[in-house]
């Protein structure tokens, strides 16, 4: 035995202790989440963002610019967009509003030409149909507060218009007061990397002399509308100085909308101090709400889970276990004797292994539910540690499909193994990789297509580019089909799994039924749903209802559990099916667990007749959410029956393992 040096050992440790500490210091202050901070110099000017605009009426965004607003004076210039926010409609483009750091001013912006029929109809139905003017301030979302019988409530952005209770006329909003947040920062040596917009970035000790200068941590917008006198405000020049303006409260004074109206628009800003430091600045807009429902989600999670798992124990310990330990204590004369005495899942010995119908499709489908639930995971993980924050638009999305393409030779690999198990050679691997590649992304695909032409026909920004079409085209035969098919090849490589039992010539005749399987099957399904359905609830009004969702800490705890009680399920209805000695348990093993979906569908139905209480107007919303919602429920049907289906596998491999037969 070699004994070390004990200097060795000693050098070894200080050279730990020097890096721990200096890991240490240079964590002092390290923040994640978030963009690279901006510090900002009095009287620097600062230019406002404005995103598409959107309504949880109809979910078709729209330009900022497609309505008679001010543009800017050096033109109308879009911001670099990843391709997360391309997919999700986003358009961020710059505004005319522009302000001068810490300096408080009241400034007149442009005056419109006479407006057009055209004009009156679009800013009408954009005011009756809910539409927000979304901006941005140094990444950071207007936010606007507002009272409800009494409660405040915060939101994001402000109103197209105003229609007041029971008239016919609408009112634009034409007046913005805004109120930024700042704090002033000395260089404090804190150092933060960012994974925003601006790209990564560090401020260390050595910049603290050049980073001193304020930090924008809030951005309100009180919005309003005021009748002006066209004529004289026409005399007016761009960013000109005017009196204060009072907000009117009596509906003469608002700004009509109609016909030959000229609508001039103004702006104030305040800029008021705040002990909100740069890193919590996201605070306000990611308040949880209702953290004990979330809690109680848990709880129900964790009951469903026990209760399964008290089920799996009894037919483990005292079933299988106790028949097993009887039928190796026997002398082989009382083994014939009793083999011909069998019942239940015993007798299926010679057939549990057989090929099952369609195993093709079965190992397509299990391959690409490895793919997703790989991707969930792996983004929620992320996600649950700050690696992808709100801050950074459309990170999340495109983080999904980063992963998504590079989990492809994992895909392929659990599929042609798969395949190759069943088969027994491998025959047909590279049928088994293309079709893993293009089955699900296939489905996405064809349903996006479809919901594309209906936004283009809409003249929504939600509608893909087709430009977007060729970098995602690439992306999938370039990068996840030769990946998906190095997987296979891998997995034709690999060792197959060896079945513990021959599979007899001439299949064993199944017994007639009392009640059908697929009854069972459906019933399975509402367990996991249980445990999933209070968080699905928070993830469809983040999407349609424009919150943020940002619990990905709960949603992990969740997702686990789903893990478990998907496995649970499905491995106590193959159980229950071996018993009354149906061999046919491959796909009833999968849709055990893969029935979830149709309720995740249902409840989807159920959110926008009862929560959104049908206020999609009119079919093209309603066929955008029916085909989103029918996107999701595809995935996670894919997920969660590739996670029964791989426990029922294994329960049913290691159950026929331990039988001994001659």
């Amino acid at each position: 035995m070699a004994i070390s040096n004990p200097r060795v050992t000693l050098t070894y440790i200080k050279w730990a202790l020097l890096v721990l500490a200096l890991f240490a210091h240079t964590c002092n202050g390290f923040y994640l989440p978030g963009s690279y901070m901006h510090t900002y110099s009095k009287a620097q000017e600062i230019i406002t963002k404005v995103n598409s605009l959107t309504s949880i009426e109809t979910e078709l965004p729209f330009s900022y610019y497609s309505l008679p607003y001010c543009k800017p004076p050096d033109g109308i210039k879009k911001s670099a967009e990843n391709l997360g926010e391309l997919l999700m409609g986003d358009e961020i483009e710059n505004s005319a509003y522009r302000f001068k750091m810490n300096v408080n001013e009241t400034l007149y912006l442009c005056t419109t030409h006479p407006l057009t029929e055209h004009d009156v109809k679009l800013l009408k139905q954009r005011t009756r149909d809910l539409y927000q003017v979304n901006m941005i301030l140094d990444n950071l979302p207007a936010m606007r507060y507002a009272y409800q019988n009494g409660v405040k409530i915060q939101w994001t952005g402000f109103p197209v218009g105003y229609t007041p209770p029971n008239s016919k006329d609408d009112y634009i909003i034409n007046h913005l007061k805004f109120r930024v947040l700042i704090h002033e920062y000395e260089g404090s040596g804190v150092q933060i990397i960012g994974t925003g917009e601006e790209g990564p970035g560090v401020i260390s000790e050595a910049e603290k002399k050049k980073a001193s200068g304020y930090e924008i941590v809030g951005f309100e917008v009180y919005p309003c509308s005021v009748k002006y006198d066209p004529d004289t405000m026409k005399k007016k020049s761009m960013y000109q100085s005017i009196p204060a303006v009072n907000c009117p409260s009596e509906l003469e004074k608002f700004q009509i909308i109609r016909e030959q109206e000229k609508v001039s628009f103004t702006y104030e800003v305040e800029f008021v101090k705040s002990d909100i430091r740069w890193p919590s600045r996201w605070d306000a807009y990611l308040k949880m709400e209702g953290a004990r429902v979330h809690w109680f989600s848990i709880l129900n999670s964790l009951m469903v889970i026990f209760f399964l798992a008290g089920i799996v124990f009894v037919i483990f310990l005292r079933t299988v276990r106790r028949d097993l330990t009887r039928y190796e204590e026997l002398d082989k004369e009382s083994q014939a004797q009793m083999n011909e005495e069998l019942s239940g899942w015993k007798l299926v010995v010679g057939d549990v292994f057989r090929e099952p119908d369609s195993s093709k499709l079965l190992c397509v489908m299990v391959g690409d539910g490895v793919q997703i639930t790989g991707m969930a995971v792996v983004t929620i993980i992320f996600a649950a540690f700050g690696f992808m924050s709100p801050a950074s638009q459309g990170m999340l999305l495109t983080g999904m499909i980063i992963l998504y393409l590079f989990l492809g030779i994992i895909a392929g690999y659990v599929a042609v193994r798969m395949w190759r198990t069943i088969k027994g050679t491998s025959e047909g691997w590279r049928s088994v990789s293309w079709f893993v590649a293009c089955f699900f992304p296939g489905i996405v695909f064809l349903i996006l297509t479809v919901l594309n032409f209906i936004l283009w026909g809409s003249n929504s920004t939600g509608a893909l580019p087709i430009s977007l079409f060729f970098v995602l085209l690439p992306l999938w035969f370039c990068i996840s089909v030769p990946l998906t098919l190095l997987g296979g090849f891998l997995g034709t490589r690999a060792e197959a799994i060896q079945f513990p039992v021959r599979t007899n010539q001439i299949p064993r005749e199944i017994p007639v039924r009392k009640y059908p399987s697929w009854l069972l099957i459906l019933g399975a399904g509402t367990l996991p749903f249980g445990t999933l359905f209070i968080e699905l609830f928070f993830i469809l009004s983040s999407i349609w209802l424009g919150r943020f969702y940002h619990v990905f800490g709960f949603l992990l705890i969740v997702l686990l559990l789903l893990v478990i009680v998907c496995a649970e399920v499905s491995v106590v209805l193959t159980y229950m099916h071996l018993c009354v000695e149906d061999w046919r348990w491959w796909w009833k093993a999968f849709f055990a667990s893969g029935s979830v979906s149709l309720y995740v569908f249902l409840y989807s139905i159920n959110y926008l007749v009862f929560d959104l209480q049908m206020r999609l107007s009119g079919p093209v919303s309603a066929i955008l959410y029916l085909g989103y919602s029918l996107i999701m429920a595809t995935a996670i049907m894919l997920s969660t029956g590739t996670i029964g289906f791989l426990m029922s596998f294994y329960f049913v491999h290691y159950l026929f393992s331990s039988v001994k037969i001659d």
